[in-house]
């Protein structure tokens, strides 16, 4: 799934815009939740989300096949995580959202809620992209750590998980209502540990070089 390091980068970018998710989008985050889950949320759940910025975070993925539209901005500072991507001016996209990522952050502990990437657009790393940019997110509110719940069965999102440092921290017997399946807790490493913050930074390198070898480049929405 990765290429390896010599490999000749595609001749073509495809470009990916990552923006906070708004309310217009709902109603397309939840085709796309319904595609990729067997239970997904209902849309009053993504609004009543939205209407709390302050403890919730939630942005989506576009799509867009030329970046001619795209106009870069000055590149924004304020720490090693705090920009992951090459910034762009906000603007109404007609692109289709292809991804979407959510958490919580409360009482100094940030909760992945949700992790989703259209089928078509799997396997090039930007399921990656956006748990990082969670990631990136919890460092900047100032939580400690990051938790989550994933399905026993699902190796694949496990891996990812283990790859930044989560551990296993117990289950929850037979948590997802669609079949009782039951469910990993996982955990961070203390988001305030400069070794964890420097893996961080060679993790994103890594995917970025992935990026780049797979022909892709992620743009993000300036605040």
């Amino acid at each position: 799934m990765v290429r390896q390091s010599g490999a000749e980068p595609q001749s073509e970018v495809r470009q990916y815009v990552l923006a906070p998710m708004r309310s217009d989008d709902v109603p397309e985050v939840s085709r796309l939740e319904r595609r990729c889950f067997t239970n997904p949320w209902p849309e009053s759940a993504y609004y009543r989300e939205l209407r709390e910025p302050d403890r919730n975070y939630y942005i989506v993925l576009r799509w867009q096949a030329s970046g001619a539209e795209s106009e870069p901005e000055p590149v924004v500072t304020g720490g090693p995580l705090a920009r992951l991507f090459r910034p762009v001016r906000p603007r109404t996209s007609p692109h289709p959202i292809v991804g979407f990522a959510g958490m919580w952050v409360i009482y100094g502990e940030a909760h992945v809620t949700t992790i989703a990437v259209a089928p078509e657009h799997r396997r090039l790393g930007l399921g990656e992209v956006l748990f990082l940019t969670l990631i990136s997110e919890a460092i900047r509110r100032g939580a400690e750590f990051v938790t989550l719940e994933v399905r026993v069965s699902n190796t694949a999102a496990q891996g990812l998980y283990t790859k930044y440092g989560f551990t296993q921290r117990g289950v929850r017997p037979r948590y997802y209502s669609d079949n009782l399946e039951d469910a990993y807790i996982m955990t961070s490493p203390p988001l305030r540990d400069p070794a964890y913050r420097q893996q961080l930074l060679q993790l994103r390198d890594q995917l970025l070089a992935r990026l780049a070898a797979e022909g892709i480049e992620i743009l993000e929405e300036a605040a």
